[in-house]
């Protein structure tokens, strides 16, 4: 049986003109750059540049009095409103802070061959049969841009057959992949580490000490990964020093020969800074990087149209379906136009708080002047939301006198010190990275003696969050930091 009743509830929907600034606000400047060129491409009513006064619209206003403001079209537009918003651009978007003479920082392009191509250059000094060009190709093709080659030959075997129409066997790839190895850099198309390391011992002028090293790596390489040097010395039966020359000797080669070729195919990340901090005259300046201020507004020729319409006596209905074409891309181009404006306010807000949050360390560049600080503070302070302040924060950079930095970095959290003041946990890895790099290599701390060290500098933490600290810094455990 059907039954009637009125239920209340609270819900909050988000706009889409609300999604789209979320979404623009987390862009930083390059990715910013492509979605604004995506979206001049796509909507004709949006236009860059600088807009040129026209006196035919001085008297538009007045011309407005012939038309009958009541007549709408299907899409209830007032053509009047468009047209009158041309007058008044307040839409238009500018930087406070920006002016034509700043640095629009430009991104480098490189070029040159590539890694491939310079592996496949060298496999014409060699003569292959047709079938072991083939192969050779597609093992070189098949390199990553550290240098290696890490899937399984039975793989290779399988995808050569159905891509390259090329059947053989698992001992053919071997024996092609073994020329592949005399190829340079030294080590490339190794399969792992330890065959990496073994080709280009086997490549250097033999010696003692290359030899012991080649024995290492090929017969204990496990050992010495763990440096269980005792063990090393007694499987060997060699002094510290011979194991110490050898190790010097491994320490020497490439682990990643891929990455010592300028021409790599790995694209080079440039980072392009969001904001510069500078200081001037003992005070913090910052700025927002002109690329995020671009001049936009709504195109003449689409202003122009409406004016036809609006003068054009017999109104079809193709002009109609025309005017409601150009309204939904004026409201496109306004709505995007605004959320950029929203975008450059929000940035700026926001880095603007953190600047002043952390103003010593940004007057003073050490990171042990950096407050605890955590995405609700500066919520708080410009009245935001959390995850606003996370987009601002998680994907853009600052340029500073100490380097460009990842906002994200600033944040860290707090803890007490037997002073019962609160620091940041920033504060504390740095101290523990100092500790680290001035202990004695032959003896190195272990977790327990670091906390010990740590609760002496006035910092009581557990050898556990010890631990946890040293693993965010990438640093080893004692027994891999220990050295001959």
């Amino acid at each position: 049986m059907l039954k009637q009743y009125l239920q209340f509830k609270l819900s909050q929907k988000l706009s889409p003109q609300q999604i789209q600034l979320m979404k623009l606000i987390q862009l930083p400047t390059q990715a910013f750059e492509q979605r604004l060129k995506q979206e001049l491409e796509e909507n004709p009513a949006l236009d860059t540049g600088k807009e040129e006064k026209v006196d035919e619209y001085e008297d538009m206003d007045n011309s407005a009095d012939e038309y009958d403001d009541n007549e709408v079209i299907e899409t209830e537009i007032n053509v009047d409103d468009y047209l009158s918003d041309d007058e008044i651009p307040d839409y238009r978007t500018s930087a406070n802070n920006y002016s034509a003479d700043d640095d629009e920082k430009s991104i480098p392009y490189a070029s040159g061959t590539s890694f491939t191509q310079h592996l496949k250059t060298q496999l014409n000094t060699y003569r292959l049969s047709d079938e072991e060009r083939d192969i050779a190709e597609f093992l070189v093709g098949s390199v990553d841009e550290s240098g290696y080659i890490r899937r399984e030959l039975s793989d290779i075997m399988d995808d050569l057959a159905f891509t390259q129409n090329v059947y053989t066997t698992e001992e053919k790839i071997e024996h092609v992949l073994k020329i592949v190895h005399q190829l340079d850099p030294a080590g490339v198309g190794a399969r792992n580490l330890q065959e990496c390391l073994s080709i280009q011992l086997a490549r250097k002028e033999q010696s003692p000490d290359v030899e012991l090293a080649s024995k290492i790596i090929n017969d204990a390489f496990e050992q010495f990964t763990k440096k269980h040097y005792k063990k090393l010395m007694a499987k060997f039966d060699i002094s510290e020093i011979q194991l110490k020359d050898a190790i010097h000797e491994i320490e020497r080669l490439n682990p990643k020969p891929g990455g010592s070729y300028s021409g790599n195919t790995r694209m080079i990340e440039h980072v392009v800074p969001d904001f510069a901090i500078k200081i001037v005259d003992g005070q913090l300046e910052l700025t927002l990087n002109g690329r995020n201020a671009p001049e936009l507004h709504v195109s003449r020729e689409y202003n122009n149209m409406l004016k036809g319409y609006k003068e054009s006596k017999d109104k079809s209905k193709a002009q109609k379906d025309a005017v409601l074409f150009i309204k939904q891309k004026l409201d496109a181009a306004k709505w995007f136009i605004e959320a950029i404006k929203q975008r450059q306010q929000t940035l700026f807000v926001t880095m603007s708080a953190i600047m002043h949050y952390q103003k010593e360390y940004f007057l003073t560049g050490d990171e042990r002047n950096l407050k605890p600080m955590i995405l609700k503070d500066i919520a708080d302070e410009i009245e935001m939301d959390v995850s606003t302040v996370s987009r601002v924060a998680n994907s853009k950079y600052v340029d500073t006198p100490y380097g460009t930095k990842l906002i994200k970095e600033f944040f860290s959290e707090s803890m007490t010190n037997d002073q019962g003041e609160e620091v940041s946990t920033r504060e504390i890895k740095k101290i523990l990275e100092t500790v680290v790099e001035e202990e004695d290599k032959k003896k190195p701390l272990t977790d327990e003696a670091l906390a010990k060290i740590l609760k002496e500098k006035g910092y009581p933490i557990a050898r556990r969050t010890v631990a946890k600290y040293r693993e965010q810094l990438d640093i080893s455990v004692a027994r891999l930091r220990k050295e001959l």
